[in-house]
């Protein structure tokens, strides 16, 4: 009893702690990097776990005892009765940009979720975690030729991003419909600045900037409904809706002309009418048995009430046009298992009993450019390696992708790579003795 206590409060312990260092980043280390991540609240943060990933990011329509599934509230209870179970990922990227003949390459490393699950009553679970929601990274310069500076050197920097803590809760009905209830806090500090070097150095450098803490409060609802098709076969029906919550926080714009103009000009973000934007989404999947998943899901995210084209920080991004809209994404990925009960002992065995994965992706950012969304597809590779007893495992996932606008020379080609520690415990058994 004193282990599963101490396991317990461990495992609360790392979330805490995972929580305050995802929020801290905003010492010039980046969480992401991307220039595309100068607009809005940043680039969005690809959802799910190691196991979603390893799928191209399915898991609305997901049933799986094995792993805890944060993309749909309802999918918790789809667990073994007894168990208690925890998350937790840590992922990297590589990208290259490049422009014309232009070529720089960057790599970051993050936490990328923390969660645990465990079941409260018959027929229902509960989860708590946290996971990135928007990263921003970004590192651009160039020069110009002024008529009366002679040359000027531009530079825009920005880093930080936002992260989310969840709970949820979630039931089974008539053993087929699952519904399930998420609580969403949403942080995180954001930093933009921008400065001009003029050459003549009798014109004052000029900075100005702005210092974002954001917060928000909003809910999550999701659903799914099995049927049974034939012997083991089962097809999964699923939908999310996040609801549209307005953003709060504060922020500090700042503008300095040398050392002799300083202005700092600190505002309540809840005053200028900013939300996060909802979401919708639905999914389909097809399962037989405990060794085969195939699954579909569709996005849509509507952020054109958001008003970030009008609060500085949001949408000062130069000369381009910035403007919130409407962001879609489709998902199509599945798994494989050869067979997960074998017990024999050697390499190619070990592989039989391991979990294969693989899935494509399209995806359509939340703001347009100049009128043009910036686009990203991809695919993943994934497995989950077993560990000990039980559903103990390894997951690791890889994934390629480009992201840009169409009608613009600057790409971004990344490989991302993530590693998922998977632990599975039986918690509530009674000991008989005799």
């Amino acid at each position: 009893m004193f282990e599963r206590m101490r396991n317990s409060l461990l495992a609360l312990a790392v979330l805490v702690f995972s929580a305050g260092s995802l929020g801290a980043q905003t010492d010039g280390t980046y969480g992401g990097f991307s220039p595309y991540s100068v607009f809005g609240l940043g680039q969005m943060h690809q959802s799910g776990t190691s196991w979603n990933r390893g799928m191209g990011g399915v898991g609305i329509a997901a049933r799986n005892h094995r792993f805890i599934n944060i993309l749909n509230p309802a999918s918790m209870t789809a667990r073994d009765s007894l168990s208690f179970m925890a998350d937790m990922g840590l992922g990297g990227r590589i990208s290259v940009f490049s422009e014309g003949d232009k070529r720089a390459l960057n790599t970051t490393f993050n936490i990328d979720d923390v969660a645990i699950s465990f079941p409260m009553w018959r027929h229902t679970a509960f989860m708590v975690g946290v996971t990135p929601v928007s990263d921003v990274g970004y590192n651009i310069s160039y020069r110009d030729i002024d008529v009366y500076t002679q040359q000027r050197q531009f530079t825009s920097t920005g880093n930080g991003g936002t992260y989310q803590l969840f709970a949820a809760a979630a039931a089974t009905f008539w053993n087929r419909l699952s519904i399930g209830a998420q609580f969403n806090y949403t942080f995180g500090n954001i930093s933009k600045k921008s400065t001009i070097v003029n050459g003549d150095e009798s014109y004052r450098t000029m900075v100005s900037g702005d210092s974002l803490q954001v917060n928000n409060l909003s809910g999550k609802f999701g659903i799914q409904y099995e049927q049974p098709i034939s012997g083991q076969s089962v097809i999964t029906v699923g939908a999310t809706y996040k609801l549209s919550t307005p953003i709060i926080g504060h922020s500090v714009h700042y503008r300095e002309l040398g050392s002799y103009d300083r202005k700092r000009t600190p505002s309540e973000l809840k005053d200028k009418g900013l939300r996060m934007g909802d979401e919708l989404g639905i999914g389909i999947s097809f399962r037989r048995g405990d060794d085969f998943l195939v699954e579909f899901d569709y996005t849509r995210s509507d952020w054109s009430k958001s008003r970030m084209d009008q609060v500085s920080g949001f949408s000062n991004v130069g000369d381009v046009v910035f403007a919130p809209s409407v962001g879609q994404s489709f998902r199509l990925g599945g798994e494989f298992t050869p067979n997960r009960n074998d017990v024999r002992s050697g390499i190619l065995h070990f592989f039989r009993r391991c979990t294969f994965r693989g899935g494509v992706y399209y995806d359509q950012s939340y703001y347009t450019v100049d009128g043009a969304h910036v686009n990203s597809v991809g695919a993943t590779l994934g497995t989950t390696l077993p560990v000990f007893r039980w559903y103990n495992g390894l997951s690791v996932g890889l994934e390629f992708g480009s992201r840009g606008l169409s009608s613009s020379q600057v790409r971004e080609r990344y490989f991302g790579f993530s590693v998922g520690f998977n632990i599975f415990d039986i918690w509530f058994q009674k000991h008989a003795y005799q």
